[in-house]
C-alpha cells in the first residue's frame, strides 16, 4: 500500500449524452479517497463544467480527451505509480483497456489499482463474459458476436426474432434497439457497426423485469450488496430512460435472495476489486433469470444506490483500489459503522430520467434501449407513492 506515491484518474469525459455529468460523482469521490492518504493525484478529463476539475479537488489537471494517445503522453511527464480506470465511465474502462493491450501500462510501469485489467475485459467482451459465466453455471441473454451484416442476419434466424441488437463495448446502448424482422434488423446493424466493431445480437426478453444490484469486493473477498434497485419499466427500455426505484418493490423474498448470491457469486469469480453493478432480467411469472451485463466499474446507478444509501460507494471503491480490505474501512457518512454493513432502508427512493428533446430537431421521441436523458431527480419517501410522487 504505501509504495503508491502518485496515482493518475481518468476522468468524466467530454460533455455527451450518457457520459460526463454521470461520473463526476464517483471521479471527484475516488479524488478525495486518495487525497485523504496523502496521495498525489493527476486528473485527465476535458470538461471544465465538473466537480473533479474545481481547485484543490486533484493535485495536476490535464483538460485532455481520455483517449491512449493523450493518456500516453501524461504517463510519460507525470510517471504515476498507479492508475484508477473505473471511476470515468465506459470511456475510460475503453482507454484502460486499449493502453493494456499496447502495453503503454507495462513499458511505464504503470501499476492497474482495483479491478484487474483481465476482469473488464472478461465483463466487456460478450464471448468471453458468457464463458465466464457458463464455468460457474450462471444464465445469461443467448446472444451471438457477431463482426458483419451477413452473420448478424444468421445470428438473428438462429435465434429467431424477435432479437435486440446492441454495439459491444458501447456507452447508454448506443446503436442499440429491437427487431422483429430482416429489414429492421439491416437498418440497425448498419447504425450499430458504425459504433463497435463488435454488435451483439441477442434473444429478446421484452417484458421480463429489470432489476441491478450494486456489490462491493475488496481484495480478501469480502463482498457485500450494498443496494438493489428495480426498474419501473420492463427491459428494453435502457435504464438510464427508465424509473428506478430503490430498494426492490415487487421481488420476493426468495427472488432477492437469489439474485443477491448470484451476484456475489458472480463478482468473486470475475475477481473485481472495489464496485460492480449486475443487472438481471426477470420473468415476472417464475423465478427464471438471465444476466444481462456486469459492469465493472462505477455507473450511473452506483451515483444514484451511493446517495439512496449513504454509503459512498466511489470513496470506498478507491480505498479498496489501493488495498485496504472492507473491515479496515469506516462508512464516512455514518462515521460509526464499517464500510463492511450493508445498509438497511427503511424508506424508498424513486429515480426519474428527464429529457430535453426540444434542443434535437427530428429526435424520436419513444423510449427504447438507447439513451436520451440528460439528467434526473431523486425523490425519497416513505412509501412508493409519495416518493413517486414527489420525483
Amino acid at each position: 500500500m504505501s509504495t503508491i506515491k502518485k496515482v493518475l484518474l481518468l476522468g468524466s469525459g467530454a460533455l455527451k449524452i450518457g457520459e460526463a455529468g454521470e461520473f463526476d460523482y464517483s471521479g471527484s469521490q475516488a479524488l478525495k479517497a486518495l487525497r485523504e492518504e496523502g496521495i498525489e493525484t493527476v486528473l485527465i478529463n476535458p470538461n471544465i463544467a465538473t466537480v473533479q476539475t474545481s481547485e484543490g479537488v486533484a493535485n495536476h489537471i490535464y483538460y485532455l480527451p481520455v483517449t491512449p494517445f493523450f493518456v500516453e503522453k501524461v504517463i510519460e511527464k507525470e510517471h504515476p505509480d498507479g492508475i484508477l480506470l473505473s471511476f470515468g465511465g465506459q470511456t475510460a474502462l475503453n482507454c484502460g483497456v486499449e493502453l493494456y493491450k499496447k502495453g503503454i501500462l507495462e513499458k511505464y510501469n504503470v501499476q492497474v489499482l482495483g479491478t484487474p485489467v483481465q476482469a473488464i475485459m472478461d465483463t466487456e467482451d460478450r464471448e468471453l463474459f458468457v464463458k465466464k459465466l457458463d464455468e460457474i453455471h450462471v444464465k445469461t441473454i443467448q446472444s451471438e458476436a457477431v463482426e458483419n451484416i451477413e452473420s448478424a442476419r444468421i445470428a438473428a434466424k438462429r435465434l429467431g426474432y424477435p432479437v435486440i441488437i446492441r454495439a459491444a463495448y458501447a456507452l447508454g446502448g448506443l446503436g442499440s434497439g429491437f427487431c422483429d424482422n430482416e429489414e429492421e434488423l439491416n437498418k440497425l446493424a448498419e447504425k450499430a457497426f458504425s459504433f463497435s466493431p463488435q454488435v451483439l445480437v441477442e434473444k429478446s426478453l421484452k417484458g421480463w423485469k429489470e432489476v441491478e444490484y450494486e456489490v462491493v469486493r475488496d481484495r480478501f473477498d469480502n463482498c457485500i450488496t450494498v443496494c438493489n434497485m428495480e426498474n419501473f419499466d420492463p427491459l428494453g427500455i435502457h435504464t438510464g430512460e427508465s424509473i428506478v426505484i430503490a430498494p426492490s418493490q415487487t421481488l420476493t423474498n426468495s427472488e432477492y435472495h437469489k439474485l443477491r448470491e448470484l451476484a456475489i457469486r458472480i463478482i468473486r469469480h470475475i475477481g473485481i476489486v472495489g464496485e460492480c453493478n449486475v443487472q438481471y432480467a426477470l420473468d415476472p411469472n417464475s423465478e427464471d433469470y438471465r444476466v444481462i451485463e456486469v459492469n465493472a466499474r462505477l455507473s450511473r446507478s452506483s451515483a444514484l444506490a451511493s446517495k439512496a444509501t449513504g454509503y459512498p460507494l466511489a470513496f470506498v471503491a478507491a480505498k479498496l483500489g489501493l488495498g485496504y480490505g472492507l473491515f479496515d474501512l469506516k462508512n464516512s457518512v455514518t462515521q460509526t459503522t464499517s464500510a463492511f454493513f450493508e445498509p438497511a432502508l427503511d424508506y424508498i427512493v424513486c429515480k426519474i430520467p428527464r429529457w430535453d428533446l426540444g434542443k434535437f430537431h427530428g429526435v424520436d421521441r419513444e423510449l427504447g434501449s438507447s439513451m436520451k436523458s440528460v439528467g434526473e431527480v431523486m425523490a425519497i419517501g416513505r412509501t412508493f407513492e409519495e416518493a413517486i410522487q414527489k420525483g
